[in-house]
């Protein structure tokens, strides 16, 4: 029996779909691509051919990530142009010692590297009080942060703000996935979202108070109560697909008791 054949989406289709994501009319890209809208809505219908030049020119007014960049271009028959390397290749040794000396400089506390799909690519040591207790399941590869974050028999168990913490990170995935058009975040909200916690509510609502700044983790540890908050970062002006995608989340003590119990060496 033959391969049955797999509908790609033209170029039109899919720039279509990237300008109504980000909510750009057809006259808006096409001020901001100095062409006229009559071109753009040719370009959608496929009634034109875009340039190499001109395919480049909408991904970046349309901040379309760079692994899509790729599908676009090759939708319009072009080569890809942003390269795919593992983290581990020869020429991504400058990028591994710049994740070392992160990971490393944030010690006592944890640190995690993740890519697109919050998957982990490296963590300090501090960060092994995220595994401890989880089962073995959840700790094949590839390991999902979120998920580890979220599932009952994880982190999800040991949150004593459970609900906001969980609304606010299912909202921020739910905006990843509908901002990149990648489905494999959209199925990882959809899991995430149907784990079930016996005897927790989760529609109790955190009004924040004069004194509220973020929303923090409140972690059982222990006879402890670790309270911390995340900060994420990037790499600036990447070009490669991977390095586009690697994101350092760094946890930080929100009072002195739990700087205090990372400094002891707490690990779970």
């Amino acid at each position: 029996m033959g391969a049955v054949a797999v509908n790609e989406e033209t170029f039109g289709e899919l720039l279509r779909s990237w300008r109504q994501r980000r909510r750009v009319s057809q006259l808006d890209l096409a001020i901001e691509a100095d062409v006229s809208a009559r071109h753009i809505s040719f370009l959608e219908t496929g009634r034109a051919r875009p340039s190499r030049e001109m395919v480049m020119k909408l991904a970046e007014e349309l901040d379309v990530p760079l692994r899509q960049r790729n599908r676009l271009l090759m939708s319009a028959g072009f080569a890809p142009v942003y390269p795919e390397r593992e983290v581990r290749a020869p020429e991504m040794e400058v990028v591994r010692q710049a994740l070392d000396k992160i990971l490393a400089g944030h010690e006592p506390y944890p640190a995690v590297v993740v890519d697109a799909a919050w998957n982990l690519v490296a963590a300090n040591s501090a960060a092994a009080m995220f595994m401890d207790g989880v089962p073995a399941e959840l700790l094949k590869e590839p390991v999902n942060v979120m998920r580890l974050s979220l599932h009952p028999d994880a982190m999800g168990g040991r949150l004593l703000n459970l609900a906001e913490v969980r609304a606010h990170l299912l909202y921020q995935l739910r905006r990843q996935a509908e901002g990149s058009g990648d489905a494999r975040l959209a199925a990882l909200h959809d899991e995430l979202a149907s784990y079930e916690y016996p005897g927790v509510d989760l529609n109790v609502a955190h009004v924040p108070g004069p004194a509220d700044i973020l929303v923090p983790l409140r972690i059982a540890a222990g006879d402890r109560v670790l309270s911390m908050f995340t900060t994420i970062a990037t790499f600036g002006t990447p070009v490669d697909v991977t390095v586009s995608e690697l994101a350092i989340e760094t946890f930080w003590p929100n009072d002195e008791e739990t700087a205090a119990a990372f400094h002891q060496g707490l690990r779970g």
